[in-house]
């Protein structure tokens, strides 16, 4: 005899138990929970929940839906997948090089076994961790999977539950960490039934897509603990090592305790009964360092957070883009403070936004911010999806590189990056409802219309053509200039993990000269200098005493304390070896 239960509070009348046609009465219990007895139910049984007479309606908790959002859930059993990680004893990302991938591209396979084929080329690579974009339910086989509506049921196609644990356990196998997005501000259109259940929407707040997540109105301490233990699950069930909060800008939450601190208090208390580390990663665009501080001072203790104002800086200068929001970047001075403090704009006047912008980072440790060139956001939500290297050339590629994986930051790349590849990353959806599909279509090329873009020039999501165009080409790593740009990744990422100094300074520990008029820069982080030119022409550039130890042109070298470097070219010196 198995017990299942179902938050439903906006039933009315009756909730009952679906098992493929047989119905069972579900007995009421307190705060709107039902409840029901029934025999011969445990793992592969599928099951569905009728409200009112209406649906049947999947469980909002599902931990599979074997059949697609529409159809019923299954019960699975944790417990019985074969784990082989129990000598896993956990890393914290922040202590080294995180790699973010999109499962349905990263591989030909498009799925989570034919991730593991290749985490091989991620060791030699010398990253740590994996940032795996969300692999929840969604509508369809492809998607970014920010449209999930399964929150606790793995997609499918990525290889369902079982998928999942398989790419988790091959990560730990390798000495690689496991950080998964997950989508705590809002849920995708197709497939979302939780309305139907409860109060898991108020209209008190708008997000950009649509109701917001109820965290502090009526009915709100359920949904909170919905998201929560859909966080604990991960760690706890597929034991990965991170989350990564999407948006949490979008989460509105004005109770006295904010979700985001008892998450993260949750969290904590779970890593104490585990015994390895966990880690929360939050993505905000505020600039507020209230995220990572403790709470004890009032913060939400998060242990890092994406930096845009890093990426937007280094991006303006390597690409001359300042349209948009870089038309707050655009110069080396803007990317010497990104590095310097690690936030542009700390309570500065932001002309993009009309306003000022963010709050002094200070009392944050560098690596409590994340470093990056390239990211799923910054490549796919461009109009046709291109990447850097199909922007600059491959000397502009090699010093954004240098200087995101010698930065102060926690350095991520982005899956194909470290090649160099030209492939886009496009935006892709795979809805079902077809008035759906061409809604968001209409969408994108109307968003894009405003920067020039014609309709015919911007991809259709719902085209599986524009799926096929963001699937890696592992083939490009093995031709010029790709295979030259790899070298120099995995050369820079070794540098990195040889140079401990670089992860243990704070941001005083970072110093920057630049030249906006000459195109120079030089980034000073004991014991090694990162000097760059951006100019057109050979630039002479001062720099302390230190031998070259990487160079992207080997017409570098250093004369009478200064290096010559050719255009568009990037030295790194040790100064603890004379040249």
């Amino acid at each position: 005899m198995a017990t299942i239960s179902v938050w439903a509070p906006r039933a009315r009348h009756t909730v009952e138990l679906d098992l493929g046609g047989r119905r069972i009465a579900m007995v009421p219990a307190a705060r709107g929970w039902y409840r029901a007895e029934a025999a011969d139910v445990g793992p592969g049984t599928d099951y569905a929940f009728v409200i009112d007479g209406r649906g049947p309606y999947p469980d909002p908790r599902s931990p599979f839906q074997p059949e697609g959002p529409h159809g019923p859930s299954r019960i699975i059993d944790h417990d019985a997948f074969a784990w082989t990680d129990a000598d896993w004893a956990g890393l914290d990302p922040r202590d080294g090089v995180i790699y973010e991938m999109h499962l349905g591209t990263f591989s030909p396979s498009g799925d989570a076994d034919g991730a593991i084929e290749r985490l091989d080329h991620l060791v030699d690579l010398g990253v740590t961790s994996v940032c795996v974009l969300p692999v929840v339910q969604f509508s369809g086989r492809r998607n970014w999977g920010y449209d999930g509506v399964g929150l606790f049921a793995p997609h499918d196609a990525y290889g369902g539950p079982d998928g999942v644990k398989r790419l988790v356990d091959a990560c730990h196998a390798r000495g690689l960490g496991v950080i998964l997005d997950v989508v705590y501000n809002h849920v995708g259109p197709e497939g979302n039934y939780l309305g139907m259940f409860g109060p898991y929407f108020t209209d008190f707040y708008r997000t950009p897509w649509g109701e917001a997540v109820n965290f502090d109105k009526a009915g709100s301490d359920e949904v909170r603990r919905f998201v929560i233990d859909n966080a604990l699950m991960w760690f706890r069930d597929y034991h990965v090592d991170g989350l990564r909060l999407d948006a949490v800008h979008a989460i509105v939450d004005t109770s006295a305790r904010h979700v985001l601190e008892e998450l993260s208090a949750e969290v904590d208390a779970l890593e104490a009964r585990l015994g390895r580390p966990l880690t929360l990663i939050a993505e905000s665009d505020l600039n507020d360092p209230r995220l990572c501080r403790p709470r004890d001072v009032g913060g939400f203790a998060i242990e890092a957070q994406w930096s845009d104002d890093f990426h937007h800086a280094l991006h303006a200068v390597v690409t001359g883009e300042v349209s948009g929001y870089y038309a707050d970047f655009g110069r080396l001075e803007h990317l010497a403070t990104a590095l310097r403090r690690g936030w542009v704009y700390a309570g500065d006047y932001s002309a993009h936004r009309g306003r000022r912008h963010g709050r002094s980072p200070a009392g944050l440790h560098p690596s409590q911010l994340l470093g990056y060139i390239q990211n799923h956001d910054q490549v796919g939500n461009r109009a046709v999806g291109d990447r850097l290297a199909g922007l600059v050339g491959p000397g502009r590629v090699r010093i954004a590189a240098a200087l995101t994986l010698l930065s102060p930051f926690t350095p991520m790349l982005f899956q194909g990056e470290e090649w160099g590849s030209v492939r886009p990353f496009q935006y892709f959806t795979d809805h079902q409802d077809r008035e759906l599909g061409r809604a968001v279509a209409q969408g994108r090329r109307a968003e894009f219309a405003s920067f020039g873009w014609s309709p015919d020039e911007v991809p259709d999501p719902q085209d599986p053509a524009t799926f096929e165009r963001s699937v890696l080409d592992w083939d490009e790593q093995t031709r010029q200039p790709h295979a030259v740009i790899l070298e120099w990744y995995r050369a820079l990422v070794a540098l990195r993990a040889a140079t401990p100094e670089l992860r243990e300074g704070g941001f005083g520990h970072t110093h920057v000269e630049v030249d906006d008029d000459a195109g120079w820069l030089v980034m000073v982080r004991d014991p090694l200098v990162v000097a760059v030119n951006l100019a057109p022409t050979t630039r002479r550039v001062a720099v302390p005493r230190g031998r070259i130890v990487l160079a992207s042109d080997g017409a570098a070298a250093v004369v009478d304390g200064h290096v010559d470097l050719p255009a568009d070219a990037v030295a790194v010196l040790d100064q603890r070896r004379d040249p």
